[in-house]
């Protein structure tokens, strides 16, 4: 068991965040969690309001930590900027205050996305931002998870959607690897202890080998709603067209950008063998099947499903 760690997290409210704090705060570590806007008073956490753009705010959450846990990022945005900020000047922020501050442990929470930095601007700047990790001198571990899944998540959320209606549309045939959010929240803290290996990229999954066929993953999805469930690979033309809808319609909220239609449409987003986590320090610990099941349930009490 890890000692009691000072941690600094930012994504905190996000939802591996939220996920991140609970587990550490369950586990007896100190928490400071950077939030754009005030949070609830909460036994073990501190909240610093502020964000990455916030040189004193991050002071403030690095300083006397053993350890940062960098999460927050940029998924979606609507053009290459919006992606720098978020993922490359917001990472050279936290290693600059990191640095300040003497923290020398660095979690970076990147994602399969850097391996195909020309396929979408999303991968470029997550591939940029490991490069400035990787060159910072601290004791840094950069974690590529895969899809995440589980309870309080939106975005898996409408796969589970469709596959309650008893269709689910997923992208061309391809493998992709899953991670379940509390498994991966362990492994984050595990790679908080000073003692864990670092200057290390590690790709860690469900432990499935090879992966998951977009269809047998559509199934599985069948499965966890209690429904047989059709599956349709989507053509790429298709996605291209429904992303340019979504942009007219939802403008610079549009999930469904042409970048994300780029990524989704890439036929190996399997964990690479030469990426594994040290088995000394973590193994995943929740099967699909069983995670599937419990987020659908998840998200049947809520109201969501």
């Amino acid at each position: 068991m890890v000692a009691a760690l000072t941690l600094a997290i930012t994504g905190g409210t996000g939802f591996v965040g939220r996920h991140l704090i609970d587990l550490a705060v369950e586990r007896g570590h100190r928490v400071r969690a950077l939030t754009r806007k005030a949070q609830p008073p909460r036994h073990g956490v501190e909240w610093i309001e502020g964000n990455l753009e916030d040189r004193e705010a991050l002071g403030r959450l690095v300083i006397d930590s053993d350890a940062v846990i960098h999460v927050a990022g940029v998924i979606n945005a609507p053009d290459a900027a919006g992606f720098e900020a978020g993922n490359v000047t917001g990472t050279l922020a936290m290693l600059a205050a990191a640095t300040a501050a003497g923290t020398h442990r660095f979690v970076h929470v990147s994602s399969l996305a850097a391996r195909e930095p020309r396929l979408s601007q999303y991968g470029a700047s997550k591939a940029r931002s490991e490069e400035l990790v990787e060159g910072s001198g601290l004791d840094w571990v950069i974690v590529r998870p895969p899809a995440v899944y589980g309870p309080g998540d939106r975005e898996t959320l409408e796969l589970f959607k469709m596959a309650r209606r008893g269709i689910v549309y997923m992208p061309p045939k391809g493998r992709l690897s899953v991670i379940q959010v509390d498994d991966l929240a362990r492994l984050l803290l595990a790679a908080c202890d000073p003692d864990a290996p670092s200057k290390i990229i590690v790709e860690p999954d469900d432990g499935r080998p090879g992966g998951w066929s977009h269809i047998e993953f559509g199934h599985a999805l069948g499965r966890a709603v209690g429904v047989k469930t059709g599956v349709v690979s989507t053509p790429r033309a298709l996605l291209s067209v429904a992303s340019g809808i979504d942009r007219l319609f939802r403008r610079d909220k549009a999930k469904l950008t042409p970048d994300r239609v780029a990524y989704f449409c890439h036929p190996d987003w399997v964990v690479s063998s030469d990426r594994p986590v040290p088995a000394n320090l973590w193994r995943p610990e929740i099967s699909t099947e069983k995670g599937l099941a419990e987020t659908a349930r998840w998200y049947q009490r809520q109201g969501w499903l």
